[in-house]
């Protein structure tokens, strides 16, 4: 009976072992020499100066509608143009009808400013 678990048992360990041995093998190999700039708090290479509470910049959000637009756009491009010959018309009016969605999205992007740089 407890011979039909063998194999998972191996299987487990195996993956545990696998999971834990280089976390080992760095705690154990690799150099430990902490210093000042190693223990400081990292933040885009210079100290803090403001307070993490601060308002973003409304083009901070508009970046990120923007980036949806264009992953909704990818994502449902590919899987539509691989069976565009089976849907016919139908599917083609409907992602016609999406892209001119997405198009409005990114009209309001481009006149709110998102894709202006300073």
């Amino acid at each position: 009976m407890l011979q039909n678990y063998l194999p998972i048992m191996i299987f487990l360990g195996v993956g545990v072992l696998v999971g834990v041995m280089p976390i080992v093998m760095g705690w154990m190999i690799a150099p430990n020499k902490p210093d000042s700039a190693k223990l400081s708090p990292y933040e885009c290479g210079f100290d803090a100066f403001e307070d993490a509470r601060m308002k973003f910049d409304v083009r901070y959000y508009l970046v990120a509608i923007l980036f949806i637009i264009f992953d909704l756009e990818i994502a449902f491009l590919f899987p539509w143009a691989t069976v565009l010959e089976e849907i016919g018309e139908y599917g083609f009016l409907s992602m016609m009808l999406f892209l001119g969605l997405l198009a409005v999205g990114f009209i309001y992007e481009w006149l709110k400013g998102a894709l202006e740089w300073e």
